[in-house]
């Protein structure tokens, strides 16, 4: 993204220990996260964070925050602070991200794309959820989201995630 987005961005990346390695460095995250931030025009301090986890820990949130009994490939918990709390903060705090390595590496597989493909665009779909966009109430809302998630993974070098 070469200096399209300079604001600061503080990510913190937490693998859970018994896992086999992130496929891609947190540099790359970063750059993902970074790459949705300059679609929507983010260009201020910026906090969230992405948590690695494997499927039973994925089934237990899924279960407790969507009322899902599965495991799933991201979820996003937007952060919910006041206004004047975020001023005082410096930084907005966007949320949290929750990407259960498992699933994304067997959906990859399963439409045969790389993992990091596929890793690279649930990091975007789930940035966009932490900004409020969402693709579930409408057509046109799935259609607005899914263009900016392409576009975004196209200035980045990947292809449409859409087609298989």
């Amino acid at each position: 993204m070469s200096g399209a987005y300079t604001a600061a961005l503080s990510l913190d990346l937490q693998p859970v220990y018994r896992m086999r390695a992130v496929p891609v460095s947190a540099a790359r995250i970063e750059r993902y996260v970074r790459a949705a931030l300059h679609t929507v025009g983010l260009r201020h301090a910026t906090d969230i964070t992405i948590r690695m986890v494997d499927e039973p820990e994925s089934q237990d949130l899924n279960r407790e925050y969507r009322g899902k009994d599965k495991p799933t490939n991201v979820l996003s918990f937007p952060a919910d602070f006041p206004a004047e709390m975020i001023t005082l903060m410096g930084q907005q705090p966007l949320g949290d991200l929750v990407i259960c390595l498992p699933i994304v590496s067997a959906e990859a597989h399963a439409q045969g794309k790389r993992t990091e493909h596929h890793l690279a665009h649930l990091v975007v779909h789930g940035t966009l959820h932490l900004l409020g966009y969402d693709h579930e109430p409408s057509p046109a809302d799935d259609a607005h989201m899914e263009g900016l998630e392409i576009g975004t993974l196209a200035r980045l070098g990947f292809s449409n995630p859409y087609v298989v």
